[in-house]
């Protein structure tokens, strides 16, 4: 114990020092923005959480109930401590906060109900620091592009916020505009993210979630490169548009850099707000069916994935002219493009769980990547009881008590072991995949609950 604790001093001290010597040696960096706070705050958060796992699990039998009520705790209070530090450090911190928030398969309950609050805690730029952005990325000032702007934001995110204004043409348009020293902050965030991950790593051998970082260093310019979102978003629109019910915001290219995005204002309601659809007239169970398509025909067909369908990016309205119902795509800055293998070992697996080939669903779950777990891994994925994926899935509707056992697995030690497997580098099943299916599922049953989870394929696809 002594020496364990002597490593998390030293990992301790050298996760400063490293942190210390690239943030002053390097000329690009601003230490006001990146000071001894920013990185204290997050290695002594690392540290006391390290501590509370060292210290509070090693006298009681593993896997006792004990065990498992007193390491529930555990995790409770070092979410809490998790997400306190990406209140405070913000930006990131926050992106990843909420990254970590979406995967209910890989993570305890207790991270994920506690970081989902993440979504709401989102810093907002001051009026300031948007005209400022505007000025050194379009070269004028706001009221010399837009005849009106407003001040509030529609929304913000933990990378940037939108606002509504209205073009000297008269377009109204949205606004998209990256919070200032996110851009800078990025690149240090991450390096001290990693720093971090590799001393836990080094204190618990079985920590297998290096890849996490290693997806951040890879998606984060992606995010926060908006002229990439513009391109995301024409390619969805024309991969899709054979869907009349779909529709993706247009981008205005002349006024767009990569920190300012411009884009066809489209409102509408989200996407769970089922009082805004009767007020409407928009028919949820056609909703429901045609989220299912939409995202059916990115994973299965295309393999090229959006990857934040929450309620907040997926709006619904009566098409002005029309009346007819549609679905608005928004946020398009994270893309998933699967590959080949991946693509069609997936959709054999739904195949199969839509045919109720017991034997192939075994099959297509292990080279998934869930080995002996593949039950529990099928029920994960179809958010259905064991006992409803051997009957068929289609077969019947979600009963109150398969709810319960729904939520009853979340508890389940066989679903933590499960977690290290699909974790163990390099996680073979994609880690947004999981969280699309819960996601959608949700929203699926809540407006529809007779209908079946959206994600299920057209078998003729594959």
């Amino acid at each position: 114990m002594a020496r364990r604790a002597l490593r998390l001093a030293s990992w301790t001290s050298m996760a400063l020092a490293a942190s210390g010597f690239y943030l002053y040696s390097n000329k690009y960096l601003d230490p006001n923005d990146f000071g001894a706070v920013r990185v204290g705050r997050a290695v002594a958060t690392t540290a006391v959480i390290s501590y509370d796992y060292l210290t509070s699990l090693r006298s009681v039998p593993y896997g006792s109930e004990e065990y498992l009520q007193l390491r529930s705790k555990v995790h409770l209070r070092s979410a809490r401590r998790l997400c306190e530090l990406c209140c405070a450090n913000r930006g990131t911190f926050i992106k990843v906060g909420q990254h970590l928030g979406a995967l209910d398969y890989l993570l305890p309950e207790e991270y994920t109900s506690t970081l989902k609050v993440l979504h709401s805690q989102a810093p907002q730029s001051s009026m300031q620091d948007v005209r400022q952005v505007i000025r050194e990325d379009l070269g004028k000032e706001i009221h010399d592009l837009f005849v009106s702007f407003d001040d509030t934001p529609l929304g913000a995110a933990s990378l940037a916020q939108v606002h509504k204004a209205v073009l000297r043409d008269g377009r109204t348009v949205a606004v998209k505009v990256q919070h200032p020293k996110v851009q800078a902050q990025s690149s240090k965030d991450i390096l001290l993210m990693e720093v971090l991950v590799l001393a836990v790593k080094q204190l618990f051998p079985e920590f297998e979630f290096m890849w996490l970082v290693d997806e951040a260093k890879k998606n984060l310019p992606l995010e926060l490169d908006f002229l990439n979102e513009g391109r995301n978003a024409e390619k969805v629109a024309q991969m899709l548009k054979h869907f009349d019910f779909l529709k993706v915001p247009r981008i205005y290219w002349d006024l767009s850099t990569k920190r300012v995005l411009l884009m066809e204002f489209v409102d509408g309601g989200q996407v769970n707000d089922r009082d805004y659809m009767e007020r409407n007239k928009i028919d949820v169970n056609e909703i429901s069916r045609n989220l299912g398509k939409m995202y059916s025909e990115m994973i299965f067909v295309n393999g090229f994935v959006h990857c934040d369908p929450h309620p907040g990016n997926v709006l619904v309205r009566k098409r002005p002219g029309t009346g007819e119902a549609e679905i608005i795509l928004l946020d398009h800055g994270l893309y998933q493009v699967l590959t080949e293998e991946f693509r069609l070992d997936y959709c054999h697996l739904w195949q199969s769980l839509i045919w109720t080939d017991m034997k192939r669903v075994k099959k297509y779950s292990q080279r998934l990547g869930a080995g002996d777990l593949y039950p529990l891994f099928a029920c994960m994925l179809t958010a259905r009881s064991w006992d409803a994926v051997n009957r068929g899935i289609g077969q019947a509707p979600v009963t109150a008590t398969e709810l319960i056992f729904l939520l009853d697995l979340d508890k389940s030690p066989m679903e933590a072991e499960l977690r290290l497997v699909l974790a163990a580098p390099p996680p073979r099943t994609h880690p947004n995949l999981c969280p699309h299916n819960r996601d959608l599922w949700g929203i699926s049953f809540f407006l529809a609950p007779h209908e079946l989870p959206p994600g299920l394929l057209n078998p003729s696809w594959t």
